[in-house]
């Protein structure tokens, strides 16, 4: 009893040591934090699940100032394999066992560091090779709620995190009773650090099981852009000072203005990184840099696609002429190697390609001028992805077939269906989707042998898993795209793919609690006048360019290509960016963009554009992020096994839909006689890349308060305009534009 009162009188006297520095976080601070955020030192409690052999931590604080408590706490599941039991009286034996901890139990884990897991790829690890998966919140740049982590991955031989994190239009009040507005970027990403600090932590002192080296950020929409720009930031200092001002672990200032990045691990000083091994990113919505051009240029690509008015359509067009200048500013190259793909059409795949975009209206007139080695491996990574599509067909399962009449086949005749014969099928629209027990995203990642040319095999999935049960996810389709910016289709929790359970999906904009229709023929709802909403704009940028408290750029911070292969950034061994096809919250040359950065600097990159998948698709054809985790670990870890995909199990009944819904692509993809798959950039872009993603249509107020631009706000608004490249537009061609304008 007296241990215990000792103990919990020094915790205090740590939090009130860590309070009274407030946000000054500085290498004197370092012994109380460190005390403060050691699980010993914590009122820790935990849960065993008997039916996924889990021991689940309740939610803890990761940081030591948190500005709002309930978004910045964490929440870990360890495998029961890892754990002996529950230590009660903190004299190191287990007084508590699987056998009988089936209630909340307090006190410390005793860790089996000779135990083992197989997951179900056929990976081995144990409680210190196990990776641990970051589920990264953030649904539409959004709060997420703290939440206890799920078992999702314990089968799996995996360290699962949950962490909750500030976002727009998060406030608090302080000591003057004044709303102050907390949630502007880089809090996500900072509070998503910090978490990811505290575990790293207490993996080091022992007090939680896992590796520090092999952490793998995952989350979809606004959760895939931080997991993608969690590992494009990998511990660089630019984000030091947000993680300083909530008191996190691991880093501290020096009075010098230097930092501080290690922690005392039974005396010794040990570097304690923010960063990661890899990332799955579902449809990422990042870069926000080059979004609106880039979404812009998309569009303009499509000789037949019919604008809302003529001010977006005359705006669309000088967005793609900033687009191509912007990005051959950028001297791009790429292997073609590393990609797969002969750019240069000399018949070898070993060559060094600049990316450029050209414009020629009479060599490209089908594609409104634009052509080039860009748009070049644009069109190739979608043709890569329908040839993986059609060739992996033979792991679908629960569909239903068609013949040319319509009727649905037999069971024998499903059975005996080629892989040739489904791929006709599957061109001619022949077929309906199984509609329960679809992998969930954040479950999921391509093996080694999907699309982009990368080579190597992977093992069987996990198709059906998804946090919550095998019925939470519900079939994602084009259709589920016509939700608001920043919204999740209805019937799904929180952001597909993470946690999921706190995160609050909420668009915002000054004046309204959500962004105009991407059909309404208004080109701006929020202003009266072309010189209002000019100078609104003028005023916004001129703000976010004068930089934060920290004299940070905020736009610069969120931009992920800032950061990948910069000076003071942990380069990532691998990433992984999967959108849908008919994507309709981002622009697909924004995760291309990603990819060829990554790529250029070291990191294994690919990019998974899932034919018929919308916006933050679900895992398909065999897919799970475990057996993309277990392959990645066989390819980088000494000593690991190479892990190879099950053969595929054919389906032998056919579903029981009563009628075909698959899209029509016969008129324009054409199957060779060795079944390879091939089109046009004209026809993609006309016939499925922006009809199936109307979602995207750059109507001028989806680029003026819309999914990219909520995350900048200010103590009274929780949007601001931010494109240098929209002002730029709005400026240089006022003379044209402003006519237009209504």
């Amino acid at each position: 009893m007296k241990k215990g009162f000792a103990v919990l009188l020094m915790l205090v006297m740590a939090l009130v040591s860590c309070a009274c520095m407030a946000e000054s976080g500085t290498v004197s601070d370092k012994e109380a934090i460190e005390y403060a955020l050691n699980l010993k030192n914590m009122d820790q409690e935990w849960t065993y699940s008997d039916s996924s052999d889990a021991w689940t931590l309740s939610i803890v604080t990761a940081v030591t100032q948190p500005v709002i408590p309930d978004k910045e706490g964490v929440s870990v599941c360890v495998p029961g394999a890892y754990v002996k039991g529950i230590d009660t009286d903190g004299d190191g034996t287990a007084d508590v066992t699987a056998g009988n901890g089936n209630e909340a139990v307090k006190g410390s884990l005793v860790i089996d560091y000779e135990a083992s897991v197989t997951s179900t790829n056929g990976q081995m690890y144990t409680a210190a090779t196990a990776p641990v998966i970051l589920n990264t919140g953030a649904a539409g740049y959004g709060s997420s709620t703290n939440t206890t982590a799920s078992a999702t991955y314990a089968a799996e031989g995996y360290i699962n995190v949950a962490c909750g994190n500030r976002g727009k239009q998060d406030s608090y009040t302080d000591d003057s009773g004044n709303t102050v507005y907390t949630g502007d970027a880089p809090s996500c990403l900072a509070d998503q650090k910090a978490a990811a600090r505290f575990v790293k932590y207490n993996i080091l002192l022992g007090n939680l099981p896992g590796s520090v080296d092999y952490w793998v950020s995952t989350g979809g929409s606004g959760g895939g852009a931080h997991a993608a720009m969690f590992a494009a930031t990998s511990n660089h200092p630019d984000f030091y000072d947000y993680q300083i001002a909530v008191g996190a672990v691991g880093v501290y200032r020096n009075e010098d203005g230097t930092y501080t990045t290690t922690v005392n691990v039974n005396g010794d000083e040990v570097e304690l990184s923010d960063g990661a091994w890899g990332c799955v990113a579902y449809s990422a919505i990042t870069s926000l840099y080059e979004a609106d051009m880039a979404m812009a240029f998309e569009y303009t690509l499509n000789t037949d696609y019919a604008f809302n008015t003529e001010f977006q359509k005359e705006l669309a067009g000088i967005l793609s002429r900033e687009y191509m200048e912007y990005i051959n500013g950028q001297n791009l190259t790429v292997e073609e190697e590393k990609v797969g793909f002969d750019l240069n059409s000399d018949g070898e795949i070993k060559d060094t390609v600049p990316l450029r975009i050209e414009y020629d209206t009479e060599k490209y007139a089908d594609t409104n001028g634009y052509g080039g080695t860009y748009l070049d491996l644009y069109l190739a990574e979608f043709v890569s992805n329908l040839q993986w599509y059609v060739d992996s067909l033979d792991y679908a399962d629960g569909w239903t077939w068609f013949d040319a009449d319509g009727n649905a086949l037999s069971d024998e005749a499903v059975a005996a269906m080629t892989t040739a014969e489904k791929t006709a099928a599957f061109i001619e629209g022949r077929y309906t989707k199984a509609s329960a027990g679809r992998g969930g995203p954040g479950m999921g990642g391509r093996g080694m042998g999907g699309p982009g040319g990368h080579g190597g095999m992977m093992p069987q999935g996990m198709d059906g898993a998804f946090p919550g049960g095998p019925d939470a996810a519900p079939e994602m389709t084009a259709e589920m795209n016509g939700a608001l910016p920043g919204e999740v289709p209805s019937g799904m929790t929180g952001a597909a793919g993470t946690e999921g359970s706190g995160d609050e999906m909420i668009v915002g904009t000054p004046d309204a609690g959500s962004t105009q229709s991407a059909s309404s023929t208004a080109n701006s709802s929020n202003y009266g006048s072309y010189e209002e909403m000019l100078a609104a704009y003028q005023a916004d940028i001129e703000e976010i360019r004068a930089g934060d408290a920290y004299g940070r750029n905020l736009v610069d911070l969120y931009n992920p290509l800032n950061y990948i292969g910069a000076e003071g950034t942990e380069t990532p061994v691998w990433a992984r960016i999967v959108c849908g096809a008919a994507e309709g919250d981002i622009a697909m040359f924004n995760s291309l963009n990603m990819e060829i950065a990554w790529l250029n600097h070291g990191t294994d990159a690919v990019t998974e554009w899932q034919w018929d998948g919308g916006h933050v698709p679900s895992e398909t054809l065999g897919n799970s992020l475990a057996l993309y985790v277990d392959q990645m670990f066989g390819r980088y870890v000494d000593g690991a096994a190479a892990v190879e995909k099950a053969a595929a199990v054919k389906q032998t009944a056919n579903g029981t839909s009563e009628s075909a819904s698959g899209t029509d692509l016969s008129s324009w993809v054409t199957r060779g006689e060795d079944g390879t798959v091939s089109f046009t950039l004209s026809d993609v872009m006309r016939n499925y890349r922006t009809k199936g993603a109307s979602k995207a249509t750059p109507a001028f107020d989806i680029i003026d308060y819309g999914q990219e631009d909520y995350v900048f706000g200010s103590a009274s608004k929780d949007a601001r305009h931010w494109s240098v490249w929209v002002l730029r537009a709005l400026e240089e061609n006022k003379e044209t534009l402003e006519p237009l304008f209504k």
